[in-house]
């Protein structure tokens, strides 16, 4: 069976986010008064496997192994069955 997979990567809190203090100073350059701005990367994929869980822990490796470094970031995992 396919699934699809997600994962979103974000920074750990209290880890410095240049990417976000740049576009909250230029939001406020423009009169926009937002706090708090984060960033998250996404990534999508399709993945064969026999079992969610399994699928799910096999996406978890990948993070850990290549798609994170899990000392500065956090992530979520969402597995869902693809659609035909």
């Amino acid at each position: 069976m396919k699934y699809d997979a997600e994962v979103k990567i974000s920074l750990k809190k209290g880890m410095l986010n240049p990417e976000a203090a740049t576009i909250q100073r230029a939001l406020a350059l423009l009169d926009y008064k937002v706090e708090n701005t984060a960033t998250v990367d996404i990534i999508k994929f399709s993945i064969e496997g026999t079992d969610k869980g399994i699928v799910k822990e096999e996406v978890d490796e990948m993070c850990q192994r290549l798609l994170c470094n899990p000392v500065i970031h956090d992530y979520n995992i969402t597995i869902s069955p693809k659609e035909e």
